[in-house]
């Protein structure tokens, strides 16, 4: 993720007029499936949160957690 987040910058910096770099961080729970209506069927909350970091260069995305 990070070699291709500085090659993002790296490419971004060349063009003229350099275009901006997206980059987003977020808490991540874990969960892949939505959460039920039902709160009994529901999941316990995780003791540690993850953190999921995104970055976008024109339609370029890449993700990590």
């Amino acid at each position: 993720f990070l070699t291709r987040l500085t090659l993002f910058y790296v490419n971004a910096r060349e063009r003229k007029p350099s275009l901006p770099v997206t980059l987003v961080m977020k808490r991540y729970d874990g969960r892949t499936k939505p959460t039920p209506k039902n709160p009994e069927m529901a999941e316990p909350p995780p003791e540690e949160y993850k953190c999921l970091y995104r970055a976008q260069l024109r339609k370029q995305k890449i993700s990590t957690v």
